[in-house]
């Protein structure tokens, strides 16, 4: 029996015109240059300046004046070298000198891919048989810098998706950073991040340290113990890994009157700087029936990958946050809806070829994981791996997969597995559930289709794909249809 797969004709591609205001620095030297020809200007040249730039870009970002003060502030520590006190410029001299040090940035001009979706937190107003949803995407820029972005839209009783306006002022989130580390949870991910023997130990730094400690602790005690041991800059690879490990963790806060189209989770610490990528979230529900969004993703530094995750209950508030233990080494981490036999569980990858499942006590610690799938047929032989979290049905647990074969094409397939004992493989697709056609194929990584997560509406199973890492759409398949084909191919 083939499978009916029906593809909507919802496409969402890059919008260049989808852009944010981010701080524009070069160097010390340059800046001092700008700083010295911005406060040379008279007071005319430096008010009609002003009235110009803000003319052209107000309409274009939310409180761009705000912007140019925060960016302002960003650069205030050159100005001792010029032996003028920051706080001594006027608020219009300040702004005009931010904005010298601020460039627009296009999130989305090169890809809009590798989407998931969940249902939205907000229900009402909307009718019979009808379900609002939150979709991420992996939206790529200038120089592959990826981040994450949202729509929201309505799925109607056909399963055809309304898509609601999109708001064109995006903002970054307020960036907090208030966490409190646990000092042995911290000192196993340096552990499992490299090897310090013979350089200095990380106990010179994190035995001065309570059990629990902030950031700002954090940095005191690295700087006493850099003063303390004058070292060479190139022996300061420690401190540098414990200033990186910590800002993987931080909170992002939304203002209230954005639309969910305008908030963008860009690259925020030095983990991430190269990209935040292919976000998998999912509607987590706990013992208490309490539900909470999470998301996995990856953050690239352009040489060093690190398994993150965040959480958020109104997609306004995100706490962000690593994925420590020894499997967090590798992409693909997908978390279930809700626990299984008490545990935590996961859908892992830990090397590039196979699936695994872990289980664990603590969402944020994964130890250890069991061989889940192999490649079996010819189209995953390169590698296979999950496409989302697990969607619990009346049969099992349903995985959306990708599979890589010939030629490196990606292709989508399902597996199903056990409820209670999610290990076992009750069916597996002998034959791809969506394979490129002539449009999809065709894109910045031709021949790829990927998905990073799922859901159920209406009896029918809502797959959002991307296009060759370029745009994306999303198909339906009949759930019940699919289930039994699944059944078909014991394993």
């Amino acid at each position: 029996m083939q499978i009916v797969v029906t593809r909507k004709n919802q496409i969402f591609r890059p919008d260049t015109s989808r852009v944010i205001a981010r701080l524009l620095y070069v160097d010390d030297e340059r800046a001092l240059n700008t700083i010295r020809s911005v406060l040379n200007m008279s007071e005319n040249e430096a008010s009609v300046s002003l009235i110009q730039v803000l003319r052209d870009f107000s309409m274009r970002h939310r409180n761009i004046s705000k912007i140019f003060e925060k960016h302002f502030n960003k650069i205030a520590f050159l100005f001792p070298q010029l032996n003028i006190a920051p706080e001594s410029i006027d608020y219009s001299r300040k702004i005009l000198i931010g904005s010298y040090f601020t460039m627009e940035y296009s999130i989305e001009s090169a890809a809009f891919f590798n989407p998931s979706i969940v249902e939205h937190p907000d229900q009402s107003e909307i009718g019979h048989g009808e379900k609002r949803v939150v979709m991420s995407f992996r939206a790529t820029g200038e120089g592959h810098i990826s981040s994450i972005v949202f729509r929201t839209g309505v799925l109607d009783k056909n399963n055809n998706l309304t898509i609601e306006p999109v708001g064109k002022m995006l903002e970054e989130a307020e960036h907090i950073r208030r966490h409190i580390y646990d000092k042995e949870s911290f000192r196993k991910k340096l552990d499992e991040m490299q090897d310090f023997h013979g350089i200095i130990p990380p106990e010179l730094i994190l035995d001065k340290l309570n059990d629990k400690f902030t950031y700002g602790e954090l940095r005191k005690s690295i700087e006493e113990a850099r003063n303390a041991l004058h070292l060479a800059a190139d022996k300061e690879i420690l401190f540098n890994q414990i200033i990186w490990l910590a800002s993987s963790h931080y909170e992002l806060q939304f203002s209230l009157d954005t639309n969910i189209s305008e908030r963008v989770i860009f690259p925020v610490s030095a983990n991430e700087k190269n990209g935040i990528e292919d976000a998998r979230f999912v509607k987590f529900t706990d013992e208490n029936k309490k539900t909470t969004y999470y998301a996995t993703y990856t953050a690239y530094d352009g040489s060093t990958i690190l398994p993150k995750m965040l959480d958020t209950k109104d997609f306004y508030h995100f706490n962000i946050f690593p994925v420590h233990g020894e499997i967090a080494r590798n992409k693909g981490m997908a978390l279930f809806p809700r626990k299984i036999n008490g545990k935590y569980a996961m859908l892992c990858r830990l090397d590039g070829f196979n699936n695994y499942l872990a289980f664990s006590d603590k969402i944020t610690i994964w130890r250890e994981a069991k061989l889940l799938q192999q490649p079996k047929f010819p189209w995953e032989l390169i590698q296979i791996g999950n496409c989302g979290s697990p969607i619990e049905t009346s049969e099992g647990w349903l995985v959306i997969t990708h599979g890589v074969g010939p030629m490196r094409e990606y292709v989508l397939g399902a597996s199903l597995f056990d409820l209670e004992n999610p290990e076992k493989e009750i069916g597996r697709l002998n034959t791809p559930l969506i394979i490129p056609n002539s449009v999809e194929r065709e894109g910045y990584v031709p021949n790829v289709l990927y998905s990073c997560g799922s859901m159920v509406h209406n009896e029918d199973l809502i797959v959002p794909y991307a296009m060759s890492d370029y745009s994306s759409t999303y198909a339906t398949v009949n759930l019940r249809e699919l289930l039994n084909e699944l059944k078909k191919f014991n394993i």
